[in-house]
């Protein structure tokens, strides 16, 4: 009777400090797998399985919506639609890289950093689509057609080049000096988001005022305050900016999960197949992105009206003229970090392993 041979499983005692986790001490695969141990892995039970489905599943999930919504679309002559796309897009992407890499980044020293490496690429290519959308159906009424819309995607786009080197960098310092390898790598991802999100911020900023404003006019009926205080068009926005809300709590939840490493700090050893940090991590990602898109789909229904007579819809050279920047420079960061590996003496680059 056939039997298949799941790859054996190691402690942390017997790994390369290199593959090191914090608070995980069972459960890692072996750090040269082959490509086909790696893919065994999926259906065997690793500290590293969940990372891999929590993404997986989720990328699936993203392409039915993107196809669904290319479905019904006329996208060659809809070019409202276009941003919508391109954010959708690489809303399957970054999923897809991110199980990749946790999925074979067990086949060695150098190819764990070019998997993250890639991983971290496409989470700046998620960020720069985040910026196109927000850019294009997100912008508060009163920044449209100002200096910051119009530097609004450019500068993002040099954002996810910075971040990209700052967090591939951030590699070549997690043996010697892991507190500042994590700090850089949450400041890489933090400030692109911060820059995406300041025209969320000022959303929500100004819908509370409105709101806290008409509640204290409310004992005066015979005028009607909620029309005095919400912005032209805003009025109708309140359920879209509940979603953006609901987003940035859940980013921010996901943001402690990376940077605390709990609950396994705590327990070392009990969580290291089901409920570590990173699983928790993955999860607040993925609803953080499904709530995105429902909060952007909404703004780009009910602002449609407003946005096409008051807005300069992002053109077609504008929206692949920012991609093709973000890729040529992002990957010629990743080739370059990819290359130094190999430059490195091995001593230098993992001197604290046993």
């Amino acid at each position: 009777m056939l039997s298949l041979k799941l790859p054996r499983l190691f402690s942390i005692d017997q790994m390369p400090q290199v593959f090191h986790e914090q608070g995980i001490l069972f459960g890692y695969r072996h750090p040269q797998s082959s490509a086909t141990a790696c893919l065994l892995s999926l259906f065997q039970m690793t500290n590293e399985t969940l990372n891999i489905w929590t993404h997986l599943l989720p990328f699936w999930f993203f392409v039915w919506r993107f196809v669904t919504a290319l479905y019904v679309t006329d996208i060659q002559n809809d070019s409202y639609s276009w941003p919508l796309f391109v954010y959708m897009g690489t809303s399957c992407v970054y999923p897809l890289a991110s199980s990749c890499a946790h999925t074979f980044s067990s086949m060695s020293k150098n190819a764990r950093h070019i998997c993250y490496f890639l991983d971290y690429g496409a989470v700046n290519l998620f960020s720069l689509g985040s910026a196109i959308a927000y850019s294009a159906y997100s912008i508060p009424d009163v920044m449209v057609c100002t200096t910051f819309h119009d530097y609004y995607v450019p500068l993002a786009v040099l954002n996810t080049v910075v971040s990209t080197g700052l967090s591939c960098y951030s590699r070549f310092l997690e043996i010697q000096k892991p507190g500042l390898c994590k700090m850089l790598r949450v400041l890489a991802f933090a400030y692109p988001y911060t820059w995406d999100s300041l025209p969320i911020f000022y959303r929500m900023i100004t819908v509370r005022m409105g709101i806290l404003l008409t509640q204290s006019l409310s004992s005066f009926p015979s005028h009607r305050p909620e029309e005095l205080f919400l912005l032209p068009g805003e009025s109708v926005q309140n359920e879209a900016v509940l979603n953006h809300q609901k987003h940035m709590a859940m980013t921010l939840l996901a943001s402690f999960f990376y940077s605390a490493h709990l609950p396994e700090r705590l327990a070392p050893g009990r969580f290291d197949y089901i409920g570590h940090s990173h699983q928790l991590f993955h999860v607040c990602v993925i609803l953080a992105t499904h709530m995105q898109m429902e909060a952007i789909l909404l703004d780009k229904t009910l602002r449609k009206e407003w946005l096409l007579a008051h807005s300069r819809p992002l053109s077609f050279p504008q929206i692949t003229g920012a991609i093709l920047l973000c890729l040529i420079f992002s990957l010629s960061n990743i080739i370059y970090f990819s290359a130094a590996l190999y430059r490195i003496p091995e001593p230098e680059l993992h001197k604290k392993e046993t």
